[in-house]
């Protein structure tokens, strides 16, 4: 996890596959001028389905307000949220937000955390 103000390049990396789309240039732009983002790593069982449940559908219409984005979300560019949508976005999206590789955390630090891993 890192707090990080997003550089204009690095935003138009990360919504390349909108790049032909009229919200482009918005979500951009809000990415950029919105303030610092908390960037995060997650991993776990089903931890993409998990964490898109969590976040909600991209339409606010269509969020329940148990979500991130149906609680905090004001509209389609302002939803509040990103979160990869397979296993092959996250390790791309990964290796854009944080190029120097995640911090490795030993598990066997905090034997707490090891009687929940399988």
């Amino acid at each position: 996890m890192k707090l990080m103000n997003v550089e204009r390049s690095l935003a138009e990396k990360h919504y390349e596959d909108l790049s032909g789309e009229y919200l482009f240039r918005r979500l951009v732009d809000y990415i950029v001028s919105s303030g610092p983002v908390v960037a995060m790593i997650w991993e776990g069982k089903n931890v993409v389905e998990t964490v898109r449940e969590m976040i909600g559908p991209k339409r606010l219409s269509e969020c329940g307000q148990t979500t991130i984005r149906g609680e905090y979300g004001i509209d389609l560019i302002r939803n509040v949220i990103h979160g990869s949508d397979s296993v092959v976005s996250a390790s791309k999206e990964i290796a854009l937000w944080f190029p120097e590789g995640p911090v490795n955390w030993d598990k066997k630090i905090n034997n707490y955390w090891n009687k929940f891993d399988d």
